[in-house]
């Protein structure tokens, strides 16, 4: 083989690896920015609204039980927003910017937590006083483009014919059940443990 050849091949080589880094830190990139926590054998997909009552209701006693099950590594836990009030764009968006900065689970649940908070004053629906709020917590975010995670959103939503909040979608043994409503989704999770 010529020298010409080699070299040609050398570069072919590296532009191949370049490639195939970029790829990886992207896609680490996209995975850090959406909400999945834990790598158990059950996955567990849970719908909720940050506007929706039951949803806020059931928040608390599920907090604790997802906690559980994925430090137990029982569970892969997505969180998937449902958008059904005409502000959960906005919350949604805020909540993946702050995801983006820390996708620890504890961190994330104080998120949820703050915006369900918010979203019972009427006068939070505006960016403007959303990242206000975040300033006041002292939670950091960052803007990107959501865009990829709430098409995400959208094919889970599809796939799994989510008509209401909460809903809860539990993967296991390659069998999936629906529940729907805070005590099924609470009796359901407290099966898992």
């Amino acid at each position: 083989m010529g020298l010409k050849k080699a070299l040609a091949l050398c570069m072919f080589f590296m532009v191949l690896a370049s490639l195939a880094a970029a790829g990886r830190g992207w896609t680490e990139e996209r995975k850090q920015s959406f909400p999945s926590y834990g790598s158990g054998p059950v996955e567990v997909r849970l719908y909720t609204d940050y506007f929706c009552p039951p949803c806020r209701a059931m928040e608390p006693d599920v907090e604790k039980i997802l906690q559980d099950l994925v430090k137990k590594n029982a569970i892969r836990l997505l969180l998937v927003d449902t958008p059904i009030h005409r502000y959960s764009p906005l919350y949604s968006r805020y909540f993946l910017y702050a995801i983006r900065q820390n996708n620890a689970l504890e961190h994330i649940l104080r998120i949820r937590n703050i915006l369900i908070e918010a979203s019972r004053n009427k006068e939070m629906t505006t960016q403007e006083r959303i990242e206000a709020l975040f300033r006041e917590r002292g939670i950091a975010y960052s803007v990107w483009d959501p865009k990829p995670v709430f098409d995400r959103y959208n094919a889970l939503i599809t796939e799994d014919m989510i008509k209401a909040t909460p809903s809860c979608v539990v993967i296991r043994n390659g069998q999936k059940k629906t529940f729907i409503g805070g005590a099924e989704i609470l009796n359901a999770l407290k099966d898992l443990t």
